[in-house]
């Protein structure tokens, strides 16, 4: 975990949610059910998520790029303007050696998706907001007395061990 140092004011760089051999494992996967351009497949891997994380074209298509390089895909149709891409016998054996990687990331994917639903429960987005609310107006006061910082800090504890204690 990345805990900040009092004092420092650095910021915590958000974790990816794939890595780029994760998402070609990913690509190869959907390209094993049906050919598919870009587009397509960073919808499946969307809907896969639920709508909680889809790749960017930025990590899709050079994944795309390298996979065909790599001889684990072809374009289907080279000469349109949307390439819709295949396996070769290459990437079926590619995508069955990362089987266990790939259940594995198809999980963390589908609890991504069971949390986001969660969250979104009206009761769950209300509370949320309003300890955010209150969070937040505590610590817009000017000067907040170490009594009151210890107070916030074992407050927002103790609701994190209820709740993971749950």
């Amino acid at each position: 975990m990345n805990i900040s140092q009092p004092g420092s004011h650095q910021r915590r760089r958000r974790e990816k949610m794939l890595d780029a051999a994760e998402i070609r494992l990913l690509i190869l996967s959907f390209l094993q059910q049906q050919p598919a351009h870009g587009y397509e497949l960073i919808k499946s891997i969307e809907t896969l998520a639920q709508g909680e994380y889809s790749p960017s074209p930025g990590i899709i298509y050079p994944a795309l790029m390298l996979l065909e390089e790599m001889d684990a895909i072809v374009p289907q149709n080279p000469g349109s303007g949307r390439k819709s891409y295949q396996l070769t016998g290459y990437g079926e054996q590619f995508l069955k050696d990362g089987e266990q990687q790939l259940q594995e990331i198809t999980a963390r994917l589908k609890t991504l998706a069971v949390a986001g639903k969660n969250r979104r429960i009206p009761q769950i987005e209300r509370a949320v907001h309003n300890l955010r609310t209150a969070l937040n107006t505590r610590l817009a006061e000017p000067e907040i007395s170490q009594e009151t910082l210890y107070a916030i800090i074992d407050a927002l504890d103790d609701a994190a061990k209820r709740i993971e204690r749950g």
